[in-house]
């Protein structure tokens, strides 16, 4: 029989350390909260001061250690500062999550390299360099650790008017498989997740957006939310998803499950029409 179990028990992130880069708003601050729920010390990492000090400041009123963390994830030194500074505030670092990613919407026939390099620099080199140096510090101290980042299902699919930045979630989900790799021996699990259409504070939930939603391909026929994306992140973090590595997590509500012609309807007769479809193919907006 199984006895019942306290959640810190089932996660085992009771006294573990976690940085979360982005974690001032959205998807970042809903999953340092989850944490802190489930007794893990948290620092938060945020371009705006007062995001990441307002997140912090709810985390200590939890009763674990918090920490808020400033830093612009364009700078090399700056992500490699967030990993050090959360190390020395928290007295140890065992898990890392990286939120940050922005798309430049432009066709291609129209794309600057700046905005190229731009996308790639913003979207897919924070992570190494973040997850490099955390990885240094465990492999050396010959302690375990969990890494997770957001990717996007424009990562796993086409991304027409914003090619650099699917190109860059593309990048994330090879190189987590990579590091996934490497760094098994050592104990060190890595994966992603690939969020769908998202609220965020960027992306808000609007009349429009959720019209669009309800007539599209989502299955869910609704957007998904910051903290939907923040449980599935905790489970590939923590001890639940121990034999999980190099692995990318749909959270998309069904998206990259649909036809992508819509759903076949059916008759009132009973017999399927192929030519038939329940929805008509809508486009749906990048959304980490």
């Amino acid at each position: 029989m199984i006895e019942h179990t306290q959640a810190y028990d089932l996660f085992q992130l009771h006294d573990k350390a976690a940085l979360v880069i982005g974690g001032g708003q959205g998807m970042g601050e809903q999953t340092a909260l989850r944490l802190a729920q489930l007794g893990c010390h948290v620092a938060v990492a945020d371009l705006e001061p007062s995001r990441a000090e307002r997140v912090a400041h709810a985390i200590a009123a939890v009763g674990t250690r918090a920490a808020a963390l400033t830093g612009n994830v364009l700078h090399e030194d700056d992500v490699r500062q967030m990993v050090k500074q959360a190390k020395r505030a928290l007295k140890r670092l065992d898990l890392l999550v990286c939120t940050v990613g922005q798309a430049t919407f432009n066709p291609l026939l129209d794309l600057s390299i700046h905005q190229w390099e731009h996308d790639l620099k913003k979207n897919l080199r924070p992570f190494l360099i973040a997850a490099q140096e955390l990885a240094t510090t465990l492999v050396a101290q010959h302690q375990p650790g969990s890494m997770v980042c957001i990717t996007s299902v424009n990562g796993l699919q086409s991304s027409p008017n914003h090619a650099p930045y699917g190109v860059a979630k593309a990048g994330l989900i090879n190189l987590v498989r990579s590091m996934a790799v490497e760094w098994a021996p050592y104990g060190i699990r890595v994966n992603a997740l690939a969020p769908g259409s998202i609220i965020t504070p960027r992306i808000p939930d609007t009349p429009e957006r959720r019209t669009r939603t309800q007539n599209g391909l989502i299955p869910f026929k609704r957007c998904g939310t910051s903290d939907e994306v923040a449980k599935a992140t905790i489970f590939l973090l923590s001890d639940l998803a121990s034999y999980v590595t190099g692995h990318t997590l749909c959270v998309d509500g069904g998206w990259m499950a649909a036809y992508l012609s819509g759903v076949p309807a059916i008759p009132s007769s009973g017999d399927l029409d192929p030519t038939r479809r329940a929805q008509k193919p809508n486009e749906n907006s990048s959304s980490t």
